[in-house]
């Protein structure tokens, strides 16, 4: 058994819901009183004024209504998700990191964003909180004016930066611009409190983190010590063993829902007898 292997059959035997001092640190927040007074009717009315987008990048499979081996992928880690978040507490604020860039986790976000929006009964909102390299608004071929930044930098409200793509229910909060070193905006009481008011104002509404990769920066850390779960990507033939596996050891007490290996090389037969690879 390969490491990554051990380290995965670890994960899944630990897995465990919020640690003592994540719930310790959630109380502090919900204590903070709310930012400004504002009404769910007045969010919607801001999102109706929105162009629909339309998504045509060739990565984002699930925005297009076509059956394939990706999309069917995306909707079984989405089935997943569902699964493994509504319990005796809805888990509805995940962040998806990975352990170095490059290795898909903004493209999962973004997949699995859209397949649960499509759902019926799911109203999504996904942000991009990788601040140092935003590429949610790349992927989705718009230029915002403002986003995440400017909320926690110029305390602009959060209903002035969302953005409705017209692809099932999802809502998305870009970064607005990138930031050369964010710690300090991502661990700030406004970025807690902002949390705090997506997970309260949309109790039902699943939030999904972009998030930087775990290494070498700290921002994951932070942020996965006040969201309620964690997805983590591993892309086969980039990440080193040695680093996934202390990444898996650092995230297995943020409530770790389960590792995506992104890129596998899986094989199927077809009808004539004939073997392909799909990557």
């Amino acid at each position: 058994m390969s490491r990554i292997e051990e380290a995965l059959k670890k994960v899944s035997s630990q897995r465990t819901r919020v640690n003592q001092n994540k719930s310790t640190l959630r109380n502090k927040v919900d204590d903070a009183a709310p930012i400004r007074p504002k009404t769910v009717k007045n969010m919607i009315n801001s999102l109706l004024d929105v162009v629909p987008l339309k998504i045509d990048h060739l990565m984002l499979a699930t925005a297009r209504d076509e059956k394939t081996i990706v999309v069917e992928e995306f909707n079984k880690l989405r089935s997943t998700v569902i699964a493994l978040t509504k319990g005796d507490k809805f888990l509805n604020t995940i962040m998806v990191t990975s352990t170095a860039s490059e290795e898909g986790k903004s493209m999962t976000a973004l997949n699995l964003a859209i397949s649960l929006a499509k759902e019926q009964d799911h109203t999504v909102l996904l942000v991009d909180t990788d601040l140092r390299r935003p590429s949610v608004h790349k992927y989705l071929d718009i230029n915002p004016k403002v986003g995440l930044v400017h909320c926690l930098r110029d305390n602009l409200p959060i209903e002035k930066a969302l953005i409705k793509t017209g692809v099932g229910k999802l809502v998305i909060l870009p970064a607005g611009e990138a930031v050369r070193d964010p710690l300090d905006m991502l661990s700030s009481n406004r970025m807690k409190e902002i949390v705090h008011e997506l997970k309260d104002r949309y109790p039902e509404r699943y939030v999904i983190f972009d998030t930087p990769p775990s290494h070498p920066f700290a921002d994951a850390g932070v942020l996965a010590s006040f969201l309620d779960a964690t997805l983590f990507v591993v892309r086969e033939g980039k990440a080193n063993k040695d680093d996934v596996v202390k990444a898996l050891e650092e995230f297995k007490d943020h409530n770790l829902l389960g590792v995506v290996y992104n890129d596998a090389r899986v094989f199927f037969k077809t009808t004539s007898g004939y073997y392909y690879d799909y990557d």
